[in-house]
């Protein structure tokens, strides 16, 4: 496995190449503005796969270009990242982390998200991209990592356990499924420091 982490500048970088379960090699590394259109399919499709992500597909207004200028501003930022896994050339999957807030009380914590398509889970996409964010926010300063996950998500629960996440509360009305009805959120917090 080769491994190049670096920050330069004021941009935060991240370039890592993974070996996937299945002996496929995956290319995690900053979403660029090239990436915008296939970035775009990944998140709608994997937004399709499953009822445990935030919105539905019909309600994504996002166009390539918008895309493209989101992970633009996420490239050259210094306290932000999107991360993309890329396997045999696509797009498998993306994730990243977002400030809280610049106010004083905030500006130390940042949200987590993350996508992948279903045709890449299980394959160890999910916790590298996860373990790559964490870095990145422990780099970028933060003290605390952030996220809610669907209870019935057990999957992603173990993931996030197991790279250090604990719970720290429910919303038994978080979601309204289209599928069905009111999903649980469990809010997790990773402390950086």
């Amino acid at each position: 496995i080769s491994v190049e982490k670096i920050q330069r500048g004021l941009e935060m970088t991240y370039c890592e190449e993974i070996l996937l379960r299945d002996g496929r090699k995956c290319l995690l590394r900053n979403g660029e503005e090239k990436d915008g259109e296939a970035a775009l399919e990944c998140f709608k499709l994997a937004h399709e796969e499953t009822d445990f992500l935030l919105s539905y597909c019909d309600e994504d207004h996002f166009t390539a270009d918008d895309e493209s200028k989101f992970l633009k501003e996420k490239t050259d930022s210094a306290d932000e990242i999107e991360i993309v896994s890329e396997v045999d050339g696509k797009i498998a999957g993306m994730a990243g982390f977002e400030k809280v807030g610049s106010a004083f009380k905030v500006r130390q914590r940042a949200t987590l998200g993350i996508c992948i398509a279903r045709e890449y889970w299980r394959l160890g996409i999910g916790s590298a991209l996860v373990r790559a964010c964490v870095q990145c926010a422990k780099k970028a300063g933060y003290k605390q990592l952030e996220l809610d996950v669907v209870a019935e998500n057990t999957a992603a629960l173990r993931l996030y356990e197991r790279a250090g996440f604990v719970e720290f509360g429910r919303n038994p009305r978080g979601f309204c499924s289209r599928l069905s009805g009111w999903q649980e959120l469990i809010y997790m917090r990773l402390e950086l420091d």
